[in-house]
């Protein structure tokens, strides 16, 4: 059976997948490059890292009765209630390579759990509004996996604004190379003056 042939395989390859170009996007960039906000609201590259390896940590874990090996690495639930963005930003003692690593590793327990469950097995999140806490892995498969796609859309937008620095994937970027872009950025300007 191939991975087209078998959708948890599928589910799963694009949840990995995604989890990689998120964290490509912090390659080659120093502390200050990942920690700096690039948002009004304080969005920066490591901030979006740590809080993926956290919902990560939680749809997997907790929703399926499965504790990460080291939680104390993770933001803790209680944490929130002091910082609502305690999982956005890396503290002082944080550290990129150190929160790339941890986030590989919880990726590993996220596929133990995808491995280890088949797609109809019940699961609850705690922290969703009641009526809708019983989920399946299935669901929280793709949940995760939009998720990750947002924020690793986010990331795409914050490293081009930091470096220019433009791609799809790694593997495949999915940009021209031979594209005038100072060019092709004046004439939408210009087409977007027109409705001034």
């Amino acid at each position: 059976m191939t991975e087209r042939d078998d959708p948890k395989a599928a589910l799963r390859h694009y949840l990995r997948a995604t989890r990689d170009d998120l964290v490509w996007k912090l390659d080659g960039l120093d502390e200050r490059a990942v920690r700096l906000p690039r948002t009004a609201t304080g969005n920066n590259l490591l901030g979006l890292l740590k809080h993926c390896l956290n919902v990560e940590a939680g749809y997997f874990g907790p929703t399926f009765g499965r504790e990460f090996p080291t939680p104390g690495e993770l933001v803790p639930l209680q944490a929130y209630d002091e910082d609502p963005q305690a999982d956005w930003y890396a503290r002082e003692d944080e550290t990129k390579d150190g929160l790339i690593d941890l986030y590989r590793r919880v990726g590993e327990f996220a596929d133990q759990t995808i491995v280890q469950l088949p797609l109809d097995a019940p699961g609850r999140v705690s922290w969703w509004r009641p009526g809708h806490q019983d989920v399946t892995l299935h669901q929280i498969i793709i949940h995760v996996t939009c998720d990750l796609a947002r924020h690793a859309g986010h990331a795409d937008i914050l490293r081009e604004q930091h470096d220019a620095a433009v791609g799809w994937r790694r593997e495949t970027p999915l940009v021209l190379d031979a594209q005038d872009w100072p060019t092709y950025v004046a004439k939408l300007t210009t087409l977007a003056d027109r409705f001034a």
